[in-house]
């Protein structure tokens, strides 16, 4: 088969595509024959030399899947056989075959394309864990939710709206507050040129919001922590801004706040089993009636892989950037 690959890390212009022979699927594992793979961040920081797979992982990047079954190993439902599903994978997914836990996957509705299947695994189960799940967030509450624009950005901002939150959210630009709010949000601010500690205290009238979710980190927690609302939880999924920060305990203290945070790529298959279970009881019914979908920003031919990480780290994109592997 034909994966990308790299010889040493470095910028996008360091993946070429390279043969390697088909994996073949291990008890409880299925191989897919990969239509689309989902670009996410961590690819990135895999590719810049900062973020190794873990153990027993592939070293091809590629977090998400999305495509055809074509072989089964030991323990995995026969019937699982030629169905279309998406998967949550540990590596790989830059490849036209694709080793899944048989667990991580999800059935593809009829209606749903392939290219957009392929970009909600990695974002719905981040999302879902993060605001839902660390975040405690529940109907009524406001949800701030950093990077509006992004993948992650874009479904919390649906799945928070789908389960009665108000969202706020902060984007880079004009165009990108408009894309939030079209998206539901109550109310986008632009970082750039607005302060959204005081925005969020107007909006909320002084009472802050329950959850943040941020993927900044860096000075942007001190922000944050002024932004939330008594009892409420700061939740970190990514460090962009810098690994660490300054903080004021006493607010912690008088706040009584809750800091927490998460990757998910390390996480044991059982926890992702057991993520994925949830998921399909109680946000996948959403996709299938067409409630969230994925917000698209552009296709790339695999060999383009490249070009997919330039324009994720050029930050232009609005939603998810897939790779077009195997197509429809």
């Amino acid at each position: 088969m034909t994966a990308m690959g790299y010889d040493a890390p470095g910028g996008p212009d360091v993946f070429r595509p390279e043969t390697m022979p088909t994996p073949q699927p291990g008890t409880g594992q299925v191989l897919i024959r990969v239509a689309y793979a989902g670009v996410n961040r961590p690819d990135v920081i895999q590719r810049q030399g900062f973020y190794p797979p873990p153990p027993g992982a592939s070293p091809i990047p590629g977090l998400e899947v999305s495509g055809t079954v074509v072989a089964i190993g030991k323990g995995a439902p026969p019937e699982m056989l030629n169905q279309q599903v998406c998967a949550l994978v540990s590596g790989g997914g830059y490849a036209e075959y694709c080793l899944a836990d048989v667990r991580h996957c999800l059935h593809v509705p009829g209606d749903l394309p392939l290219d957009q299947a392929a970009a909600l695994p990695e974002t719905l189960f981040t999302v879902w864990h993060n605001v839902f799940e660390r975040g405690w967030a529940k109907e009524g509450e406001t949800l701030l939710v950093h990077g509006g624009t992004s993948g992650i950005g874009t479904m919390a901002i649906m799945l928070g709206k789908a389960f009665g939150l108000t969202v706020i959210a902060t984007a880079g630009s004009a165009d990108k507050c408009q894309a939030c709010r079209d998206l539901g949000a109550d109310l986008a601010i632009d970082y750039k040129v607005q302060d959204f500690v005081e925005e969020v205290k107007s909006f909320t009238e002084g009472r802050g919001v329950q959850v943040v979710l941020d993927m900044v980190s860096g000075d942007y927690v001190a922000r944050n922590l002024a932004c939330l609302a008594e009892d409420g939880r700061h939740v970190t999924i990514a460090v962009l801004g810098g690994l660490k920060a300054t903080l004021d305990m006493a607010l912690v203290m008088r706040k009584r706040l809750t800091l927490t945070g998460s990757t998910l790529r390390p996480r044991s298959d059982d926890f992702k089993a057991l993520l994925a279970d949830e998921i399909a009881e109680v946000a996948w019914p959403l996709i299938v009636d067409g409630t969230v979908r994925p917000v698209m920003d552009r296709t790339f031919a695999l060999a383009d892989a490249g070009a997919a990480h330039a324009r994720m780290e050029g930050g232009d994109h609005i939603g998810k950037i897939v790779l077009r592997v195997g197509g429809d």
